[in-house]
């Protein structure tokens, strides 16, 4: 079954680790374009990138990529695309996946999957995708986001801190996680109803969304439903910084 939807992909020209990252060369093409090509391979009926610079924007039309220029002001990649649907006109029961455009690695059939989750849950305003973490030192870092569900496949809540948390294994050892825990990583793939991103500028902000950063417990806070597909490994690393570039310019590289 197809499910009808757009793919975005919002790019900003600001980067602290990797200065003018979405115009950054793989293999003779600028990331944003890389992923946007990605991302046209989904079966999207529609693929724009949501760019804050003319630069991006004359990049990608360059390319035979469509993008929409939006305002720099914008607090989150959210806000991004929910200007960018304004612009675009869709109607509010169109889906749009948002696609991070620093993922020029992102398998192209797991957008069309997030897409089509989304579609069939009806009660969600969201979907999005998770893996299992099998490392202790993966779990309790920061910077690695974990979500736990609920029997259906539900969001219930996302954290920078380490869930669920084991209390009387981890008492004897933090080392390894127990065999029997399902711990889950976050990945930051995110298929929207477009009514909802419509509402999104508008919503109070959270205070959890304030602790932890995390734009996505808002959607929570609100009492939006989020769905997550399991999927069976982890993707491919995106892009932060010049030693991430350079393997993602390797791949491009590299037969097969």
């Amino acid at each position: 079954m197809t499910t009808d939807f757009v793919a975005l992909i919002p790019a900003r020209l600001a980067s602290t680790r990797l200065p003018r990252k979405p115009l950054a060369d793989i293999g003779g093409i600028p990331m944003v374009v890389r992923v946007a090509q990605r991302a046209a391979q989904s079966g999207a009926a529609r693929v724009v990138v949501a760019a804050d610079d003319a630069a991006i924007a004359d990049a990608c039309r360059a390319h035979g990529v469509q993008a929409v220029l939006t305002a720099t002001s914008h607090a989150t990649g959210t806000d991004r695309l929910a200007e960018a649907c304004r612009v675009l006109g869709l109607r509010p029961d169109e889906l749009v996946v948002n696609v991070q455009g620093d993922e020029p690695l992102i398998p192209p059939d797991l957008i069309a999957k997030v897409a089509h989750l989304l579609a069939s849950n009806a009660d969600c305003a969201i979907a999005t995708a998770a893996h299992a973490i099998h490392d202790a030192n993966e779990f309790f870092s920061p910077h690695v986001v974990k979500v736990v569900t609920d029997r259906h496949g539900h969001a219930l809540y996302f954290s920078r801190a380490p869930i669920p948390w084991a209390r009387d294994a981890f008492a004897r050892d933090r080392t390894a996680l127990p065999a029997d825990l399902t711990v889950l990583r976050h990945v930051g793939l995110y298929a929207y109803r477009v009514a909802f991103l419509e509402r999104f500028p508008s919503l109070e902000r959270a205070p959890i969304e304030t602790f932890e950063s995390l734009e996505q417990l808002r959607a929570l806070w609100h009492g939006e439903r989020i769905v997550v597909l399991p999927l069976a490994q982890a993707l491919p690393a995106g892009v932060d910084t010049p030693a991430d570039l350079e393997l993602v310019r390797r791949a491009y590289t590299t037969p097969g």
